[in-house]
């Protein structure tokens, strides 16, 4: 898979590509991604991006030339591209999206705004989706597509060392991870729960499915709801209510 990203400031990329697994996902050949400086789309000596909004306001408005300019060299090649804009007013990003667009073959184009706003004719013209990662306001879109490229990335096969990793992180089941514990086994008095030491795989098991329904019911009640529970969940669930109060 492909990301191509256009940006006003690709050295945000560039640093955050070149470390840890996504670099050597791209040094594998298992995804691809390329920054593309929007400023590169300009025409005149400035290289000038934003200008005054029409009805006047705050801020600057990127201007439409040089977004139109970059997706249209970018798709000159003729292979077809999903194009995204990172913006607010997008669909909430979320893991089953993320695992979706894994599993999809078309690359992708990531449209990273600035300023004010961006131009309507490049939204309305140019995007196939807008996406958020969540209801705040960002100072651009670069974080965002660092977020996408990253979610996305790691649930390709081969970009993590561990097939399993993915399979059991939160969110993939739809509640969040139980409890991690590594060596020592005793540190300043706190101690690894003794199942973990005991090494019957099922009692294991069943104390980390139970340990991470009782971390989302405290810290996320809402996903209980919206979780494919067992019905063993269901037993597990009431238990925590109960021992919880």
């Amino acid at each position: 898979m492909k990301f191509d990203i256009i940006t006003i400031f690709p050295e945000i990329f560039n640093a955050y590509l070149n470390e840890s697994i996504i670099k050597r996902a791209i040094n594998k050949k298992i995804i691809e991604a390329k920054v593309h400086n929007l400023r590169d789309f300009t025409a005149d000596r400035h290289r000038t991006v934003d200008d005054y909004p029409y009805g006047g306001g705050p801020g600057m408005v990127m201007k439409p030339e040089p977004f139109f300019n970059a997706v249209e060299t970018i798709k000159s090649d003729g292979i077809p591209r999903r194009t995204i804009m990172l913006s607010p007013q997008g669909k909430v990003f979320n893991q089953g999206m993320a695992l979706s667009m894994s599993k999809e073959t078309q690359d992708m184009i990531l449209i990273c705004g600035r300023y004010e706003a961006v131009d309507e004719r490049v939204r309305e013209n140019l995007v196939d989706e807008e996406i958020s990662i969540g209801d705040y306001i960002l100072t651009g879109g670069e974080l965002p597509a660092l977020v996408i490229i990253d979610t996305v990335a790691r649930l390709i096969p081969g970009v993590l060392g561990d097939e399993r990793s993915n399979e059991e992180e939160s969110f993939t089941w739809g509640i969040l991870d139980y409890p991690q514990y590594t060596r020592p086994p005793e540190f300043r008095g706190l101690m690894v729960p003794e199942v973990l030491l005991s090494g019957n795989h099922k009692d294991i098991s069943n104390w980390r499915r139970k340990e991470a329904l009782r971390r989302t019911i405290l810290k996320r009640p809402d996903l209980i709801g919206r979780a494919l529970l067992t019905d063993k969940d269901h037993k597990l669930v009431s238990e925590i209510k109960e021992e919880e109060g």
